[in-house]
């Protein structure tokens, strides 16, 4: 029989630890005395390494929830267009092409022509008459972005009892001894021609007009092609002449009216997709 003594027993016949326990009632281990087994893994996990839990304010915490909450916008989204949206365009001008893109790419919103004043579409532009204009250069282009789209063919519309009418195109040296009619809507503003007349009678107000008087054998009108085939008649015809300058149409819109329905407009004549980010 041993001679060691023991410590008194407890109420429970347990002899107590030989470390003290710390107020939440669990021993503290020290080295080379850690618990063993289940009860010591079980008491790694339940540190409180960070001053918290997984179910705290640790990694999955609050932080958690709010990366998964959803986000509220401040700003509503636009509305959707109701008014048309409204292209204007010259005499003889050819957005046909781009037209049947857009019906087809936004059937939600109409799209109306205008007829504009081929000496001042920026009028309209800025008045907010239009949302584009396709024009005819040349116009001025304070307070507008213009895009280039396409030159056209210069040439004279004349009588088909005319001299000129006999060839199948012309040269501005062919035009000495005409009468050049100049109307007030003048698309080509070639300016005086050496060896041409100028007519006795007031410029007619629009080349429909001015085309109406050569039909009758009086002078000849310079247009452009696209021009010519928009008011053609049986008692005219239509002859290039080599050696002029092109016109050229443009398309343009006021710089403070940047809207997507203009930005989706100036993807169709550039080219892009349905599917194309815009440059």
């Amino acid at each position: 029989m041993s001679s060691a003594r023991r410590g008194p027993a407890g109420k429970s016949g347990k002899r107590p630890s030989s470390h003290p326990r710390g107020a939440s009632g669990k021993g503290r281990a020290s080295k080379g005395s850690a618990p063993k087994g289940n009860a010591g893994k079980n008491a790694a996990k339940s540190g409180t390494k960070s001053g918290g839990t997984k179910n705290g304010a640790g990694k999955s915490g609050a932080g958690k929830n709010a990366r998964n909450s959803p986000i509220v916008f401040d700003v509503a989204p636009p509305a959707p267009r109701t008014e048309p949206f409204r292209l204007g365009v010259v005499a003889g001008a050819t957005p046909g092409k781009w037209i049947s893109i857009w019906r087809d790419r936004y059937p939600e919103i109409d799209l109306e022509l205008v007829d504009i004043d081929a000496t001042d579409p920026r009028a309209a532009l800025l008045a907010g008459d239009i949302d584009m204009a396709i024009a005819r250069e040349p116009f001025s282009h304070d307070d507008l972005h213009v895009i280039t789209l396409y030159e056209e063919v210069v040439g004279a519309v004349v009588s088909i009892d005319s001299a000129l009418e006999s060839v199948p195109e012309i040269t501005v040296d062919d035009l000495a001894g005409e009468v050049i009619i100049v109307p007030l809507d003048d698309a080509v503003h070639l300016g005086p021609i050496a060896g041409t007349i100028e007519p006795r009678f007031d410029a007619p107000a629009t080349t429909e007009d001015a085309i109406a008087t050569v039909a009758t054998g009086v002078g000849i009108v310079i247009v452009p092609m696209s021009i010519a085939r928009a008011h053609r008649r049986k008692d005219v015809t239509f002859r290039p002449i080599t050696g002029a300058k092109p016109t050229t149409v443009g398309l343009a819109w006021d710089r403070a009216n940047d809207s997507d329905d203009v930005q989706n407009f100036v993807g169709i004549v550039r080219g892009r997709t349905a599917q194309s980010s815009r440059d």
